[in-house]
């Protein structure tokens, strides 16, 4: 693996995930309502996703980009119907808290065979893999900084892969620790108001995306 590629490709991660969107939202709500592991599994979908993409264009996977691209507008509406469910869930659902436990346990795997923190990756990864322009971008990125002839080698292929996760995973982690340490110093009053609001956001992100 190329060091230099992973370093470059690790902060084009970072600041692709950086930006506050629907993704964003939807790990600080889950770290407020369910605790760091949950936010960190919605981190660990969106940098997957990051990822995913960093790899079709580090290598170069021309079919996989044209697939995405042609599908774009489906799977907006896709991701834009989805979003509006997990706002109308946070809203309706998990409003309702009343205080947050201390120490939050989630098992990877909830028992009554419904997905725990499987899920929550799963379902983050699904929902980035939804805005195919995230393509664009990184080939964008890597052009502009001169990466884009990594294609003919598989160490620098590899190298700008794992930076973009790595990255992407970075955010999050930072993203998801700071709200843990100041989840206890929010007044149990106002909870259910910033799952609202987080769940309004979504809706707002999911409308824009099916809109727009």
């Amino acid at each position: 693996m190329d060091l230099l590629f992973f370093y470059k490709a690790l902060a084009v991660g970072f600041a692709i995930a950086a930006p506050v969107g629907p993704i964003g939202a939807l790990c600080i709500q889950r770290t407020l309502k369910r605790g760091l592991p949950a936010g960190l599994a919605v981190g660990l979908g969106a940098a997957l996703a990051d990822g995913t993409y960093g790899a079709v264009a580090a290598f170069g996977l021309v079919s996989v980009m044209d697939f995405f691209v042609a599908w774009q507008d489906v799977l907006k509406i896709g991701g834009g119907v989805f979003l509006i469910l997990l706002g109308i869930k946070a809203i309706v659902i998990y409003a309702d808290a009343d205080r947050l436990p201390e120490r939050p346990s989630l098992p990877f795997l909830a028992p009554g065979g419904k997905l725990g923190l499987a899920g929550e990756v799963i379902t983050t990864y699904a929902l980035t893999l939804t805005n195919p322009m995230t393509i664009l971008s990184f080939i964008a990125i890597f052009a502009g900084l001169g990466l884009m002839h990594a294609g003919g080698e598989t160490s620098q292929s590899i190298g700008l892969t794992v930076g973009v996760f790595v990255g992407s995973a970075l955010w999050w982690v930072l993203l998801s620790g700071f709200v843990t340490a100041i989840r206890g110093r929010i007044p149990d009053t106002t909870l259910p108001w910033i799952n609202r609001f987080a769940g309004a956001l979504l809706i707002g992100f999911g409308a824009a995306a099916i809109t727009t």
